[in-house]
């Protein structure tokens, strides 16, 4: 407890400081981000990020860092335009992603000829941090969708699924799954539907029916949080001997998915996902997490009003977690206020981190390196290893499975 007090203190001292000191120079960096369909990722995001921030008073070097919230509503024209925004800016440093993959694979050549740093906590299809065209800008601390198809289907050779359905949205994303669930499955072709973003659960109850008719034994699913309840809607609508065990990309995670398919899934509906390993809701917490955790409740006391644990908790994670590299990288360089030179520099630093860096999923040695074709996961911070299954507990909190089993 007076630990926790300690904590409350210091961050009012803090408040006060900043407030205090109104002339110190800014870096500006961009969440672009999706508040308004799945704002759960993008508040859960930018709350992990500014905590910490935090813990150094939000400054490096002189210069108070500022995260500016910016809306794309999942739309890839809008993300376009913040990147736009972003160079005209003379104090911008970064780009800080949010969850939708599309934006980024579809303005990636942008994004490096322009030179934006751009630092990924949530979006995972497979092309964001692959680029061989030049110069690579984009560096991952998420789940991988080279590393996510093998993960699902893992899961599912482990829960005897031997005919898998596959239910992907068609988009950039759904298609780098496609690629990576397949060749998983030793290219061996499954059956697969796509549907498009705003899908019913009328279409997703003929689909089911198709999916049976088959006789497939599981549903590998990629979407996000919308179609995800309509998915899980539609097999509720199933009797239970009918029902398929839906294993799920982590998409569903981003949004108000949990409060608005509930009852379905009280049903009795078999869902699971996948997810980096680090939980909150392991108990005892290590030290770490629970500085981490006293700090957040301090900083955003209305998210914890009600409860005692977040929504989309891995944009949390994932945001801390980038943050602290982010932090690192900036302490390694010279910050002197001229952008073009500050993201050069920033980016090498990125790329020759000297010091371990105590984060929540992992000790990060050396996240990422000089990216090349023949070292492709060269910007991606997490590996197989890091990645788990989990399911929702019944209060709407995630549970991560120990050995995905």
């Amino acid at each position: 407890m007076a630990k926790y007090c300690l904590v409350v203190l210091w961050l009012c001292f803090s408040a006060y400081a900043l407030a205090e000191d109104k002339n110190l120079p800014t870096l500006h960096i961009y969440h672009d981000s999706d508040y308004s369909t799945h704002k759960a990722s993008a508040i859960a995001i930018k709350m992990g990020f500014l905590t910490a921030l935090s813990e150094v008073n939000k400054q490096s070097q002189g210069f108070e860092l500022k995260l500016l919230s910016m809306d794309h509503r999942g739309n890839s024209n809008r993300s376009f335009l913040h990147f736009k925004r972003f160079l005209k800016d003379p104090s911008g440093l970064f780009v800080l992603g949010g969850l939708h993959s599309p934006p980024y694979i579809k303005h990636r050549e942008f994004i490096n000829k322009n030179q934006i740093p751009l630092l990924v906590p949530w979006a995972a299809g497979g092309p964001i941090t692959r680029y061989d065209q030049g110069e690579n800008w984009v560096y991952r601390l998420s789940v991988d969708d080279t590393k996510a198809g093998p993960k699902l289907v893992e899961f599912a050779s482990k829960r005897a699924c031997k005919k898998p359905h596959l239910l992907l949205e068609r988009t950039p994303w759904g298609k780098s799954n496609y690629k990576s669930i397949g060749e998983a499955l030793n290219n061996a072709q499954p059956d697969v539907t796509w549907f498009d973003w705003g899908m019913k659960a009328n279409s997703a109850k003929i689909h089911i029916r198709e999916m049976i008719s088959k006789g497939s034994d599981c549903l590998l699913f990629v979407g996000n949080s919308i179609e995800g309840k309509q998915l899980v809607s539609a097999m509720a609508d199933y009797p239970n001997d009918q029902r398929l065990p839906i294993i799920s990309h982590w998409g569903i995670t981003g949004g108000d998915f949990f409060s608005k398919a509930k009852v379905d899934l009280a049903s009795g509906i078999d869902l699971h996902f996948i997810q980096s390993c680090f939980s909150f809701q392991h108990r005892p917490m290590s030290p770490t997490a629970k500085d981490v955790w006293q700090r957040a409740k301090v900083l955003f006391p209305n998210e914890f009003a009600e409860r005692d644990f977040l929504f989309a908790p891995t944009g949390f994670i994932h945001g801390y977690d980038l943050a602290k590299v982010s932090l690192a990288a900036l302490a390694q360089i010279k910050i002197t206020g001229d952008m073009h030179k500050d993201r050069q520099a920033f980016k090498q630093s990125l790329e020759n981190l000297k010091k371990p860096i105590s984060g929540l999923i992992k000790t990060y040695q050396q996240p990422f390196s000089k990216w090349s074709s023949s070292n492709p996961d060269a910007h991606e911070a997490l590996g197989l290893n890091d990645l788990c299954m989990a399911y929702f507990q019944s209060n709407g909190s995630t549970k991560v499975l120990v050995n995905n089993s």
